[in-house]
């Protein structure tokens, strides 16, 4: 394996372990593929060899394994998502189950005492209510575009080539977002070819359309966000009108002037063209309010279920002081709150707290308060004796996990049951070990969100030694 180009014959695919990646074992050394299943045969070209690995491509299939199936997208395997497609929906569900404990195990040196099974999704397409796609003037080009040899625009409205910033893959049809996601779209881009309106350059920093946000909700509504790189006031209200007129029942539309490096919302002010600045959605018997930069997990039926399971988990008796960290838009906290006495929501997003407490006052939830701040600086000895200490604390927090001095805060606290919720095992693991010196690790309950992906959701119990 010395030569970069190197082939290999006759590979057995062996398992398929993190970021979706399948793994062999050839003269000792591991060997990444991706987009392989376990079972397959395969001679490999080493794409890239370290010491002690190497990552190669696939260029001949002697056996196809038994839990392959034929990838539903033209677009698998090119644009980076859905990358499991290939292998039937039983097998991932085994693979994430595994990966949850593997996680525990080898990271966080610790196993539960109860592991129930993943808890499918019921939607295995269509499930995602919130897409994003880029404009760009450097389209990535297919193998078979290329062969093609006819003239193709050099602009494309779609989602970036995993690993490269600059370069965007035209998508024809994505089959994660319902409704009129895809109609919007192809309309869009094809109105602004028509007008041959410049896509946005990332490497150049120039163009004028830069991004399309598209949110959609179980009853119907629709959020649509453009991002423009420069203020072209009649261009903008040209495109704005007319997806007003094609598509009337939008419930919001929105646009961005951003002309800084990246194209984050956070920062920037958001310009109300047409209806209201919020969509709403309904979760079991609650409805939340979702404005254009509002975190909300983007699988709502899984949601539900995933809430559900956590306070299954909890084992709520009704005289609880509960914490919720990481509450976002107060989604966990205001469906905990027919269940406790009270529930504190900790976020360090003021826009998402803002709607936390519109969520609360439209769903007539009495006994729940939402704080802005960074939680390690909140949770101080003042704040615990003003608003009582937790019996339980729920904590969702980004994929990083929680920072330590979060993890000590709450080994100071040592509420009875904490519930982590993360979509990251492996800083989940992490986070419970650094936890284990006080807690136990009583269950885990993995949850299946993203459909086709490596991504899993788990559902850890920790209680108080």
């Amino acid at each position: 394996m010395k030569h970069k180009e190197e082939i290999i014959y006759e590979v057995p695919i062996d398992d398929l372990v993190a970021e979706g990646k399948c793994i062999s074992k050839v003269n000792g050394k591991i060997i990444f593929t991706e987009y392989t299943a376990p079972g397959d045969v395969v001679d490999i070209k080493i794409k890239k060899s370290k010491k002690n690995y190497s990552e190669a491509e696939v260029i001949y299939y002697h056996k196809y394994s038994e839990e392959r199936v034929h990838p539903f997208c033209s677009h698998f395997s090119i644009c980076g998502g859905c990358k499991l497609q290939h292998i039937n929906y039983a097998a991932q569900l085994k693979y994430k189950a595994r990966q949850v404990s593997d996680h525990l195990t080898r990271i966080g040196n610790v196993s539960a005492e109860k592991v129930y099974p993943i808890l499918p999704s019921e939607q295995i397409q269509y499930y995602r209510n919130k897409l994003e796609y880029t404009f760009s003037s450097r389209r990535w080009l297919t193998k078979e575009e290329i062969a093609s040899n006819e003239p193709i625009s050099k602009y494309a409205l779609g989602f970036h080539v995993p690993g490269m910033f600059d370069r965007v893959i035209d998508i024809k049809h994505c089959y994660l977002q319902p409704g009129i996601s895809n109609a919007l779209r192809n309309e869009i881009k094809e109105y602004t070819l028509q007008k041959g309106w410049e896509y946005f350059d990332a490497k150049t920093q120039k163009g004028f359309l830069r991004s399309l946000m598209i949110r959609t909700t179980e009853e119907g509504q629709t959020m649509v966000l453009l991002q423009f790189f420069e203020n072209r006031k009649k261009e903008i209200e040209e495109l704005l009108q007319h997806i007003k007129q094609t598509f009337p029942h939008i419930t919001s539309l929105l646009y961005v002037i951003n002309p800084k490096g990246n194209d984050t919302i956070y920062d920037q002010q958001v310009h109300l063209y047409y209806g209201k600045e919020y969509i709403t959605e309904r979760i079991a018997h609650l409805h939340f309010r979702i404005g254009p930069k509002s975190f909300f997990q983007t699988n709502t039926r899984q949601t539900a279920m995933l809430y559900k399971k956590a306070l299954e988990l909890a084992a709520l008796e009704g005289n609880e002081t509960l914490y919720d960290l990481y509450t976002g838009t107060g989604t966990i906290a205001l469906f905990a709150a027919g269940l406790v006495k009270k529930v504190i929501g900790i976020e360090y997003i003021s826009q998402s707290i803002e709607d936390a407490r519109k969520n609360a006052e439209a769903n007539h939830i009495c006994n729940a308060l939402f704080f802005t701040g960074d939680i390690k600086e909140v949770l101080t000895e003042n704040f615990l004796q003003e608003h009582g200490t937790p019996d339980v604390i729920i904590t969702d927090p980004p994929r990083a996990g929680m920072h330590t001095d979060v993890t000590q805060k709450l080994l100071d606290i040592a509420a009875e049951k904490i519930v982590y919720i993360s979509c990251n095992p492996a800083t989940q693991a992490r986070d419970i070990a650094l936890l284990s010196s006080k807690y136990k690790l009583s269950a885990i309950q993995p949850v299946d969100m993203f459909p086709h992906t490596h991504h899993v959701e788990n559902i850890a119990l920790l209680t108080l030694r």
